[in-house]
């Protein structure tokens, strides 16, 4: 499991046309695409989504903001992809975010950062049943 990751592109990143930019960024770090598909996530799947911020102050926007339109979700595989994706999309705050990154180069705020990412294998594993079903990820024993 440690070579596959989740990746979701959120409702800016979809109302601002860059999906394509950013899944271009993706491949050419060495991120293949396993599984992918358009995504609404109801207010009850956001919530459990970001359980782990449940009592923080910004949790209400956060969810808010992610049932305000589509998101793209992604399975992307290549090795150590957890912490190579976390890399590759910069910090949470794009003002914090190194150069070069998917957040420095496309994101507005802290909020509206455009892409989110598993923080660890195991979350990275919870992430991508709460999307994909079994059917979806294709092989057995995913």
């Amino acid at each position: 499991m440690g070579n596959r990751t989740l990746c979701l592109l959120k409702p800016d990143c979809i109302e601002s046309g860059l999906i394509g930019a950013v899944i271009q960024h993706l491949e050419n770090d060495g991120f293949k695409i396993y599984s992918a598909k358009m995504v609404y996530m109801t207010r009850e799947v956001a919530e459990e989504f970001y359980s782990v911020h449940k009592g923080e102050s910004f949790f209400v926007d956060l969810v808010n903001f992610m049932v305000s339109g589509r998101s793209f979700a992604m399975v992307l595989e290549r090795e150590n992809a957890v912490e190579k994706l976390r890399e590759v999309i910069g910090a949470t705050d794009p003002k914090e975010a190194k150069e070069g990154t998917i957040r420095f180069k496309y994101a507005e705020n802290k909020q509206n950062n455009i892409i989110h990412a598993s923080d660890k294998e195991e979350n990275a594993e919870r992430e991508i049943r709460l999307f994909f079903s079994n059917k979806e990820l294709i092989e057995n024993g995913m």
